[in-house]
C-alpha cells in the first residue's frame, strides 16, 4: 500500500489531480511547486480528503530546495516510497528562434529536476526495502519497496514542430524512465513512464468539444493503478488518449 508520495510539479490541472487521488486513497502527499499560493489554495482544499498534504514551494532545478523539500516531507510523514516526476519545462520556439537559456530551461525543469527528485527519493526507497528483512528479502524484487512515475507526452515519442525545446525534453524523461527501470526493477522499485497523447482539459474554463481532451481526475485514475499493480506485471510505459483520437 502506498504511504508516502512526492508529486513533483503541481498546477491546477493534472498536477492538482494527482494530488486528490493519492490523497483520497489515503496517502500522505507532498506536493511540491513554485508558487506557493496556489500550494497554500490547494492544501486546504483538500483538508477533508482521508489522506494529508502538506505544500512544499520548491524549486526543483535546485538541488539544495529538493533536498529540503524532501526533508520536510520526511519529517511531517516518513520515507518516501513514490515520487511522481510531473514538472514539464516549455519551449515553444523551433530551432532558428529557441535561446540557449530557453532550451535549457525546459532540460532543467523536465529532466534535470526529475533527476534530483529521483536521487532523493531513491534513498528512501532502498533504505525502507533494507529495512524489510535480512539479505535474502533484501534482494527479492517482489517486496516492492516503491514507485516512480514520469509524465510524458506525445513529444516524448515523436517531436513536435516549433517545440524543439519541449520535445528534447520529453525525451530525455522517457529515456531516464527506461534506464531507470532497468536499473531499479531488480531491486524491487518499479519506475514507469505515461505517455500523455493528447491534450487535457483545462480546469476552469470551458472548450468546444471536451470528448477530445483528456479527463486529468481519469489520468490520476490510471496513476495510481501503476502503484498498485504486482511485480510480476509491471507496466514500462503506459499511453493514454481521447476516445476520439485518430491513432
Amino acid at each position: 500500500m502506498t504511504r508516502t508520495v512526492v508529486v513533483a510539479g503541481v498546477g491546477p490541472g493534472l498536477g492538482a489531480s494527482l494530488v486528490r487521488k493519492f490523497a483520497a486513497e489515503g496517502c500522505s502527499v507532498g506536493a511540491f511547486a513554485r508558487s506557493a499560493e496556489f500550494l497554500d489554495e490547494l492544501e486546504a482544499d483538500l483538508q477533508d480528503e482521508e489522506g494529508e498534504v502538506l505544500a512544499v514551494r520548491t524549486d526543483i532545478t535546485d538541488p539544495d530546495a529538493v533536498s529540503e523539500g524532501f526533508e520536510a516531507v520526511r519529517e511531517t510523514f516518513g520515507p518516501v516510497d513514490t515520487l511522481i516526476n510531473h514538472a514539464s519545462g516549455g519551449a515553444w520556439s523551433g530551432l532558428r528562434d529557441i535561446s540557449p537559456e530557453g532550451f535549457e530551461d525546459a532540460w532543467r525543469v523536465s529532466a534535470y529536476g526529475a533527476l534530483l527528485c529521483s536521487q532523493e527519493a531513491i534513498e528512501d526507497m532502498l533504505a525502507d526495502g533494507a529495512d524489510g528483512g535480512g539479505p535474502d528479502e533484501a534482494n527479492d524484487a517482489s517486496d516492492g519497496r516503491g514507485t516512480i512515475l514520469f509524465t510524458g507526452a506525445t513529444s516524448a515519442l515523436r517531436g513536435r514542430e516549433g517545440a524543439l525545446g519541449f520535445s528534447a525534453a520529453k525525451f530525455a524523461v522517457r529515456g531516464m524512465a527506461e534506464s531507470m527501470a532497468r536499473e531499479l526493477g531488480p531491486q524491487g522499485i518499479h519506475v514507469a513512464h505515461v505517455v500523455i497523447d493528447g491534450g487535457i482539459l483545462p480546469p476552469n474554463r470551458n472548450v468546444e468539444s471536451p470528448e477530445e481532451y483528456l479527463d486529468p481526475g481519469a489520468i490520476a485514475e490510471s496513476y495510481w493503478h501503476l502503484t498498485q499493480q504486482d511485480p510480476s506485471t509491471w507496466t514500462l510505459e503506459l499511453d493514454v488518449r481521447p476516445h476520439v483520437e485518430d491513432f
